[in-house]
């Protein structure tokens, strides 16, 4: 008895935007597939990169502690210098959707969904234990690709932060300032800021079980 030819099951048509696409898209994706056909998320990252979807869950704790203390100081001495700070937005380079942690334009993005990357004046990531090599090798090289002039690293290893500034010159970052924690960095270039970066973690988590009340109360 003949076999049937296997027929694939066709694309469902979506009304509305859904993370069901990505089970039967199969063509390259792009920065605008990605906007029409996945929905808006304040959960994990969904970037595009050379065709492929990225979904990346959100970090821990540190990072978002982090994250939140730098950009607020970050933010008001951007405005000084007529420049707009956001945290995790989308940004646009051709056919890739960048989400970083850190970006700096040099024109607002309200009312917007996306900014292209030539307003980019800056962007930064926070070094993520399980993405260091997407953190500290290839953003700032696709980044640099690009032309966006400054790059700036937040690391957290060892609950010890780092922050390091990067330059675009003759197509490459090189460091231009960079200060670990108990010392002040200070950069002076795309606008004038400094910070201890051991400012940006807050106290470690109290440890678990019964404290000292609690074991008394149970005695």
């Amino acid at each position: 008895m003949a076999q049937a030819a296997f027929a694939p099951e066709p694309a469902p048509q979506h009304t509305e935007p859904s993370f069901d696409v990505l089970r039967w898209h199969d063509e390259p994706w792009t920065a605008q597939l990605a906007l029409d056909l996945l929905p808006e998320t304040n959960g994990p990252k969904v970037e595009v990169l050379s065709g492929s979807v990225i979904v990346t869950p959100h970090a821990g704790y540190d990072h978002q502690d982090a994250e939140l203390d730098l950009a607020y100081h970050l933010k008001q001495a951007a405005r000084r210098a007529k420049l707009w700070l956001y945290l995790e937005t989308n940004v646009v380079s051709g056919e890739d959707l960048f989400i970083p942690d850190i970006v700096i334009l040099d024109a607002p993005g309200g009312g917007r969904t996306t900014m292209d990357i030539g307003h980019a004046v800056l962007l930064g990531e926070i070094v993520s234990p399980g993405n260091r090599r997407k953190d500290i090798i290839d953003r700032p090289r696709e980044y640099a690709a690009v032309g966006v002039p400054f790059f700036l690293r937040v690391d957290l290893r060892n609950r010890l932060p780092t922050l390091a500034l990067y330059e675009l010159i003759e197509g490459e970052y090189r460091p231009v300032a960079a200060a670990a924690a108990g010392t002040r960095f200070v950069m002076r270039e795309p606008f004038e800021f400094s910070i201890d970066p051991g400012d940006l973690l807050g106290e470690e988590a109290a440890p678990t079980g019964p404290g000292p009340e609690s074991a008394d109360e149970e005695a």
